[in-house]
């Protein structure tokens, strides 16, 4: 319930309360001392909710009728009535004394200034710059004097805000305007500032385009979040509509207006880089994708989009941040298709060209391990197979009868990922306050392993793999950093600006500790003792480092502090661990070079890497199908009644039994095409899983008890291909 909608509480008059909320809060020893309000102030109520919708007085005619009262009480002491004027069915108040009127009468004098209701100023509205008159006159000696200032200066000062715009183009400044018929708008005087500033110089057009985007992002970065929410929704509606009409007769033909979605998508990127100029933004990226976009013909729109570019030929992909992470995962699924089926065919034409048998296995990535030499054997493979990274991927393990229709490729990645990640390993930090990964900035001779895990990473992607991987935001925003390889090998790749907001999503005491450094009031250089020099232990060694030239000799001071935090961060999240990253980066875009990563955000590379560790069990129980099963037999009721009990570990465990990965796709439970096969076996035999086809296969258990039992040792024992 709302303050106004509350019952006044006896201690203060109705309007007081319902007007001034926030007086009150702070002013309560106050309000004890004023004169307490007789039956009127109750009498006032019940009249207040007898009455009828619209027809409750303002708080002025309140207090005008009180103070009228007030003064005819002076000149009589007859009995007086109090009177609420626009009130229908208020039954009149029994009559008050004049002596005990005086003593507890109601008057706004008796409120402290306090709990006075603020009056509002009125807004001061710009007066209008020029008639069109005038201004035509001002454009036509500029252009026989050539001195453009005058017009220039209109053309600011009109931009500037949106009260200035209204005060040039609407006929009247202050009146609102609701109705199609009459938008209130001079629209011959805008016609005329538009086709003249056509004809001014390029220099003048910049500036004046550059006044006109800041004044939009100035005041869309003021919006409520409801409102701004609302722009955006209207205008992705207004774009749906025009590509799936309801009634296209309604519309005129696509030929007619095919300015229309051109024009939304780009005020939908003006309202875009306004709420990523917000911190934190008004609303989350996701509202802005539009998912009517899914239903088209993605692949054209970014055919169109290489081809062209950012011409004059339209294409959603010029605007990525309306299109869904699903569409993404399309575009990049077919986009690598496309270039494994042309690597393929290459290899064949090799192949026949040099009248050599053509063999299946060229046209995959024939990966052959042994458990125990997991990361050696892997690297020795994909360094001898470079020339293959982007062909279809096959996995098998020495000694183990395993056909891979995809299950021991998610299995490899699993134990491979596991194996590099471990804290003994010493290739990545474990950072237990941010439960995430970091690279370790030790050097060494050789940082192919950190190049392999680019490849793994570019793999999974590539092949419509999820990894589970603990990697903080800001290494995606560095893999993008620029999103395709450059031309020139010796630009810097994977280098990008970084703040303690990003330092915090990795070593979060540490950046509270420099966040308090710039707040500190006292005496910085006096208090901390610190210079422009960082160290770091290696191998049990401490070891020093200048954020700047003669870092050791700088003082840190109250002065210089922004500048020592930037440059600490900086060390730690680029400079530190440039070859590593370096190694890591160029391994992940040798698999995933391709324009389809221009297309996404960081936060969109973390999905696609390691899908969502956020599972909903009731999601995958309304998608799974069923063989030899029905959603009503009695083992699967058990099954999903285990199932909805079992802890979170159990469940990861339970999926990644059946799919070899305890992560959600993008597209969600859906996705998985999650299957549960009867198997007319012996009810003493534990579950099989066949994770190439994210099948499980269960006995028909005959209770709830035996099925949770053989459940969980299965799904606890899971790793290995031999048994099955």
């Amino acid at each position: 319930m709302s303050e106004v909608d509350r019952v006044p509480s006896p201690a203060a008059p109705p309007a007081v309360a319902a007007t001034a909320p926030e007086e009150k809060k702070g002013k309560e020893p106050e309000r004890e001392k004023l004169p307490p309000i007789v039956s009127a102030g109750a009498g006032a109520t019940a009249g207040l909710d007898r009455g009828s919708k619209g027809q409750i007085s303002t708080f002025s005619s309140f207090i005008s009728t009180v103070n009228q009262k007030k003064e005819a009480a002076e000149n009589t002491s007859s009995p007086t009535h109090l009177v609420f004027p626009n009130i229908k069915n208020v039954r009149d108040l029994p009559p008050i004394c004049l002596d005990v009127r005086q003593k507890q009468r109601i008057s706004i004098d008796t409120l402290s200034s306090e709990m006075k209701t603020p009056v509002l100023p009125e807004p001061i509205l710009p007066v209008q710059p020029k008639t069109m008159k005038d201004f035509l006159e001002d454009v036509e000696k500029a252009k026989s004097s050539g001195d453009w200032k005058t017009v220039h200066d209109f053309y600011l000062t009109m931009f500037d805000s949106f009260p200035e715009l209204n005060a040039a183009f609407k006929k009247d400044a202050s009146a609102s305007f609701n109705t199609i018929e009459d938008s209130g708008i001079n629209a011959k005087f805008v016609n005329a500032v538009y086709d003249a500033l056509l004809n001014t110089p390029q220099d003048i057009q910049k500036t004046v385009l550059k006044g006109i985007i800041n004044s939009l992002l100035r005041e869309w970065k003021g919006l409520s979040q409801k409102r701004f929410k609302q722009l955006v929704e209207r205008l992705l509606q207004f774009i749906s509509l025009r590509l799936f009409p309801a009634k296209p007769e309604e519309f005129p033909p696509i030929s007619k207006c095919s300015w229309w979605i051109p024009s939304a998508s780009k005020v939908l990127a003006l309202l875009n880089t306004a709420n990523n100029l917000v911190h934190p933004p008004l609303i989350p990226y996701t509202d802005f994708y539009n998912s009517t976009l899914d239903h088209i013909d993605l692949m054209e729109e970014y055919h169109t989009w290489q081809s062209f570019g950012n011409s004059h030929r339209f294409s959603f992909c010029q605007y990525p941040f309306v299109i869904s992470i699903a569409a993404k995962k399309i575009i990049i699924q077919r986009d690598s298709e496309q270039q494994m089926i042309s690597i393929a065919r290459q290899s064949l034409v090799d192949k026949v060209s040099r009248r050599q048998r053509p063999d299946m296995n060229m046209l995959f990535l024939n990966m052959k391990v042994r458990r125990t030499h997991l990361v050696s054997d892997s690297l020795d493979e994909l360094t001898r197979k470079r020339a293959d990274l982007k062909k279809k991927l096959k996995v098998t393990f020495v000694g183990e009868a395993g056909l891979d229709m995809g299950g021991l490729t998610k299995e490899w990645f699993l134990l491979l990922i596991r194996q590099i990640f471990h804290p003994d390993y010493g290739m990545f930090t474990y950072h237990k306050d941010s439960y995430c990964h970091w690279f370790s900035s030790f050097k060494c001779d050789n940082y192919s392993e950190f190049r392999l895990v680019g490849i793994l990473m570019g793999l999974a992607v590539y092949n419509s793999i999820t990894l589970d991987i603990r990697f903080p935001p800001c290494c995606y925003k560095k893999l993008l950093s620029p999103p395709i390889v450059p031309n020139d090998q010796s630009m810097p790749v994977g280098i990008c600006s970084v703040t303690t907001d990003d330092l915090c999503q990795i070593m979060p005491e540490l950046a509270h500790g420099l966040s308090e450094l710039l707040s500190y009031e006292g005496n910085v250089e006096e208090d901390f003792y610190s210079t422009f020099q960082v160290f770091q232990e290696e191998f049990g060694i401490i070891k020093s480092y200048n954020l700047k030239p003669g870092g050791d000799k700088i003082p840190v001071t109250n002065q210089n502090r922004k500048e020592y935090v930037q440059l600490y961060i900086d060390f730690l999240l680029n400079k530190s661990i440039y070859k590593q990253f370096a190694a890591f980066y160029y391994g992940f875009h040798s698999v995933c070079a391709s324009n389809a990563l221009m297309l996404l955000r960081p936060e969109e590379v973390e999905i696609l890497v390691c899908g969502s560790p956020e599972l909903d069990m009731h999601a995958l129980q309304r998608s799974t199908q069923y063989d030899g099963y029905a959603k009503t037999d009695l083992t699967i009721r058990y099954f999903w009644d285990v199932v909805l009990g079992f802890p979170l570990d159990l469940q990861k465990k339970l999926l990644h039994f059946t799919t070899g990965s305890d992560r959600v796709p993008v597209g969600g439970m859906a996705d998985l095409n999650f299957k549960i096969s009867k198997n007319e076996t012996s009810t003493n035999w534990l579950p099989v899983a066949h994770t190439c086809f994210n099948q499980l296969c269960l006995p028909p258990y005959k209770s709830k008890k035996d099925l949770k039992q053989k459940l969980i040792i299965g799904i606890s024992n899971s790793e290995g291909f031999g048994l099955e």
